[in-house]
């Protein structure tokens, strides 16, 4: 597994003042034990797919201060020799439990959780966020427009857009993860084994006499891969014609037009005309490429006006996640490891009901109703605790509206966490971006339909189990009667 490029610097000055603290006070070996998840859905979606667990992995197991690193830390003047010690031999040696990569994911689950010493647990808290944040938001986003665009022909184009040159390579591997089936960025094909796509530019066309001799030189020297740019001048009167014009020339030659790329225009007009014109001069076999801030409501209103288009060109779109800039992602302390490996649960109370967080260590499982193969909820427990014997009855409830109930009768519990983290080494199953793409197809197989609409989803239930719910409004009320007497 490849090194993520993080280092340990990136991290926020607050975490490595804290740690000096600690490592000041004696307590540098405490352990705790941190979860990560978010709060709200992005876009307005239903679900949203887990990425960038390869890239924590990565950043995880090889994360260490350079000597280059420790003389900048000492140039602040805010760090003393011990704790500078202490970081000249730092690697993380923790366990961390995390769900699948490409899983359907939900609000305020654990999605991955750290058990570790504090030190560790607080100088990761930046990187992890930053990964999981970025890379969630780009594959939900993706997952999005693969859903609206059905069976066509999904490439990402947008890397020229993208928020740096990382954001930008592993946004492109987020796309993938979400649905996507190429990219125009070469880096991702060849560090994610991505197929890559390329059509030409503007620019190729204007620099020739016309249009037609562009078009001309283009296909000699890509006769397996010409995709025709029409929308430069005309595109009825002057690229479609010149593509029919080159297209017959080049079948005389045994060689094949793969398609035309529409990018600017009214695409549902122009797609239609551009179709009946190839049809009526026998070029059937010729698909036509849509680009141009293309999004998943942009394309739902081009399959709606019944536009002819075979694939679609998204770049800026989806490689910003141009409608919502962040996924809002958290990562809280639930539980802190006494000398005596007593597991002490922790809350974070907040007048706002959606920021308290689930306390102690936990276990998140997807319940499946036998009968129907569909998921009912996803469900929440104690780490200690035990789920009903396969067919006893399973009672869910809405925790925030608890006469809100359900009891499942037929059910199959899908334990979502695995450990991924032993001791600091990576301990899990290698796999592939095409593993990974099909889990993410397999997960969303569970949901129906009405959960994965693009717009007004039907909810999808986050339920805790009553010894973990009762946990919650226990410590709840001792904090109250703590902090009101």
């Amino acid at each position: 597994m490849e090194r993520a490029r993080v280092n340990a610097l990136h991290t926020d000055l607050y975490q490595l003042n804290m740690m000096q603290t600690y490592v000041n006070k004696g307590l540098k070996n405490k352990r705790v034990v941190f979860d990560m998840f978010f709060r709200k859905l992005p876009f307005g979606n239903g679900y949203a797919v887990f990425a960038g667990l390869e890239n924590i992995i990565a950043y995880l197991t090889g994360l260490e201060f350079t000597s280059e690193d420790l003389e900048y830390l000492a140039s602040l003047g805010s760090f003393n020799a011990e704790f500078l010690e202490e970081l000249k031999n730092f690697r993380f040696s923790g366990d961390v439990f995390c769900v699948k990569e490409g899983e359907v994911i939900f609000p305020n689950e654990p999605i991955l959780t750290v058990e570790t010493r504090m030190i560790e647990a607080l100088l990761v808290e930046t990187a992890l966020l930053n990964i999981f944040n970025h890379e969630t938001l780009i594959a939900t986003k993706a997952a999005r427009i693969r859903h609206v665009a059905g069976d066509k022909r999904l490439v990402e184009f947008g890397a020229r857009r993208g928020h740096g040159l990382c954001a930008s390579l592993y946004g492109t591997r987020a796309t993938y993860i979400g649905g996507f089936d190429g990219t125009s960025l070469v880096e991702a094909g060849k560090r994610f084994d991505i197929p890559v796509v390329g059509t030409m530019s503007h620019a190729f066309i204007q620099s020739f006499d016309n249009e037609i001799e562009a078009f001309r030189a283009y296909s000699e020297e890509n006769k397996d891969n010409i995709i025709l740019l029409v929308d430069t001048f005309n595109t009825l009167k002057s690229g479609v014609p010149n593509a029919i014009k080159v297209a017959r020339e080049l079948e005389k030659q045994g060689v094949k037009v793969k398609g035309i790329r529409l990018d600017s225009g009214d695409l549902a007009y122009l797609s239609k005309e551009s179709r009946r014109m190839l049809d009526e001069n026998g070029l059937q076999e010729i698909k036509i490429v849509a680009s141009s801030d293309l999004d998943e409501n942009v394309i739902h209103d081009l399959k709606h006006q019944g536009a002819e288009i075979d694939m679609y060109a998204v770049g800026t779109r989806v490689i910003t996640a141009f409608d919502q800039p962040a996924l809002g992602g958290v990562y809280k302390l639930v539980e802190v490891i006494d000398s005596e490996g007593v597991r002490i649960p922790k809350i974070k109370v907040s007048d706002n009901i959606e920021k308290i967080v689930l306390p102690g260590r936990k276990k998140l499982y997807r319940i499946v109703n036998r009968s129907t193969g569909k998921a009912e909820a996803d469900y929440i427990t104690r780490y200690d605790e035990e789920l009903p014997e396969e067919g006893e009855n399973l009672l869910l409830f809405d925790p925030f509206q608890p006469w809100k109930q359900k009891t499942v009768l037929a059910y199959r519990a899908m334990e979502l966490q695995e450990q991924v983290i032993d001791r600091g080494k990576w301990c899990g199953s290698p796999r592939t971006l095409e593993q990974i793409r099909k889990h993410r197809e397999a997960s969303l197989e569970l949901l129906w339909d009405e959960q994965k609409r693009k717009s007004n989803p039907q909810e999808y239930y986050v339920d805790l189990s009553f010894k973990l719910w009762s946990l919650k409004r226990k410590m709840i009320e001792d904090k109250r009667k703590q902090y009101n007497n």
